[in-house]
């Protein structure tokens, strides 16, 4: 291992600002063409993406202060006012890939309105969970930054490099924090902003991360910290998702495989991974949180939020994000998805195309 990660550091040496390992490059974006031109359900995905384009060419942005999600109750108006605000990250990437594809400037003028909107009005709170939700903005930014004008360049980068440095000062080490889920969904929201920014430090914090984390919260019979304290499937895919996605990002950056990678300690995503889909496919069942050490559960069950009361059985679709992600890695996870979205289509949501030109 120690030979894959020299290679992995004298890779960031050659890095490019314009790179682009969070979204699709040049190759990647004719691949794109290419596909949805002999696929039908490649090309309704796309169609998808273009119709949320052309719908909010008219539309304003919504940017939110703070955004607050985290530890808030279904209905608490902080959490509604911050949903609703999302809407905007939907949009952004939807201009921003519609642009790369077709070159109509003025999808690249609204993406970067929204952009621009959102990096002048939000700040940053260094919370993880409330930060994931801005994944398609930094994805909407790697798309486009080599066609963001110098003043709104300078705008956007600032924002998220502020993220990111937010993310890592608010960070406890020792605290639970600092190995659960919020760790995850961290050390995903610094890495991608780092790759998409080109700033080795954050790439660095990223990468140095998740090898730690894999065998700090991954566990070595497949199971995870946070299905331990929560006793619920519902926070094990709440790891592997942010995991998974930022292993596909040092992958394609570096060519280091941190999906199949195993720590000291016999961990690793993949077999994080294996451990859930007889859970997906409905082998076996699992009730939700009926041993949860979080009093906040108990707080979500008593608001009446759907999935949350103690017993409730984990859906298997509910475990289909860290499926579609894995199978970057493993395409023949195509055949469970298929089953239990009930299709036969080649590509039934957009992450098996991003997956398929990405390879």
């Amino acid at each position: 291992m120690k030979r894959v990660f020299l290679l992995t550091a004298l890779a960031f040496c050659a890095f490019s600002s314009r790179a682009q390992y969070v979204s699709l490059n040049k190759s990647e974006l004719g691949k794109l063409k290419q596909l949805c031109s002999t696929d039908a359900s490649a090309k309704a995905r796309l169609a998808e993406w273009q119709k949320a384009a052309d719908g909010a060419l008219n539309d304003t942005p919504n940017p939110i202060d703070t955004i607050h999600t985290e530890g808030r109750l279904q209905g608490d108006p902080k959490k509604t006012a911050s949903w609703e605000s999302f809407k905007d990250m939907r949009k952004m990437y939807a201009l921003a890939l519609i642009y790369r594809l077709n070159g109509d400037k003025k999808y690249l003028n609204k993406a970067v309105e929204f952009l621009a909107a959102w990096s002048q009005k939000n700040v940053p709170n260094g919370d993880p969970i409330d930060d994931t939700n801005l994944d398609p903005a930094v994805e909407a930014y790697d798309f486009i930054k080599a066609d963001v004008d110098a003043a709104n360049n300078k705008l956007i980068t600032a924002w998220l490099a502020q993220t990111a440095q937010m993310e890592i000062n608010k960070m406890k080490k020792g605290r639970e924090t600092s190995y659960n889920n919020w760790h995850s969904h961290r050390l995903k929201e610094v890495g991608e902003i780092g790759f998409a920014i080109n700033d080795k430090k954050y790439i660095d914090f990223a990468v140095d991360g998740i090898k730690e984390q894999i065998g700090k919260n991954l566990l070595p019979d497949g199971s995870s910290i946070d299905f331990k304290l929560r006793d619920a499937l519902h926070y094990h895919t709440y790891d592997l998702e942010p995991l998974t996605k930022l292993a596909i990002i040092i992958k394609r950056a570096t060519g280091t495989d941190f999906y199949n990678y195993e720590s000291p300690g016999q961990t690793s995503i993949k077999k994080s991974t294996d451990w859930l889909v007889p859970f997906i496919s409905g082998a076996k069942t699992h009730g939700e949180f009926v041993n949860s050490t979080v009093a906040f559960d108990k707080k979500r069950a008593a608001n009446g939020e759907k999935g949350y009361v103690a017993g409730t059985l984990f859906e298997p679709k509910n475990g289909i994000g860290a499926l579609l992600l894995a199978e970057y890695f493993f395409p023949d996870a195509i055949n469970l998805i298929q089953k239990v979205k009930g299709t036969s289509e080649n590509y039934p949501d957009w992450q098996l195309v991003l997956n398929k030109v990405k390879r």
